[in-house]
């Protein structure tokens, strides 16, 4: 294990600080590599800026990696709640319209295969949890265009998330906003914020088929 950090150290991954190792800024630097290997980042970060500061609520974009939803980008407007969501953060994806956003968007063998992997758990008293339903759930998505998030991944938070796909029809990701109960009801959380996120989604694909 000594070994291993010194040779982490001598690269520059590591900082010995008096004796204990602490996670040096090269991190930083693989991660914005890594983040920008995806061209959905580039220009999808430009909607998700501009839907925080027009709603006053967080925007976010995430990708699917290995069954999880991962953060590349978020932006809080001048309103927003600070809650637990950073870049580079994994999270269930039935659990959020993000992430459902992209499960409705995957082969259905491909969803099955994430299931199998990493279960449904209860994040909260309103996640879905049993596959069936979510399942219905996730035609519903396909249907609408939108996948909605009632305090299923937060207590207190509500979301609403589009997927991003290519020209071909391959999900690229999902962006979406998200607000307080308090804040975001009725005709913004149903009507307002799916009309904006699906705008949002239509410049951001135009883009990625064009660039």
């Amino acid at each position: 294990m000594f070994n291993h950090a010194k040779t982490l150290e001598q690269n520059e991954y590591l900082v010995n600080d008096g004796g204990s190792y602490r996670v040096g800024c090269r991190f930083l630097e693989l991660g914005a590599k890594a983040r920008d290997y995806h061209d959905v980042y580039e220009i999808a970060r430009q909607e998700v800026d501009r839907l925080a500061a027009e709603t006053g609520e967080i925007s976010a974009l995430i990708i699917e990696e290995h069954g999880y939803g991962v953060f590349l980008h978020r932006e809080e407007g001048t309103q927003a709640v600070h809650i637990d969501s950073y870049v580079g953060q994994r999270i269930y994806l039935h659990g959020a319209a993000l992430g459902k956003a992209i499960l409705a968007s995957l082969p259905r063998e491909r969803v099955d295969g994430i299931v199998d992997q990493h279960g449904l758990p209860a994040l909260t008293p309103n996640t879905i949890t049993d596959r069936e339903e979510l399942y219905e759930e996730l035609d519903q998505i396909e249907e609408r265009g939108v996948a909605l998030d009632d305090q299923e991944r937060l207590n207190g938070l509500r979301g609403v998330a589009v997927p991003l796909t290519d020209a071909d029809g391959n999900v690229l990701g999902s962006m979406s906003i998200a607000g307080p109960t308090s804040r975001v009801q009725d005709e913004r959380f149903r009507e307002e914020f799916p009309a904006k996120i699906k705008d949002a989604a239509d410049v951001v694909e135009l883009n990625v088929t064009y660039s």
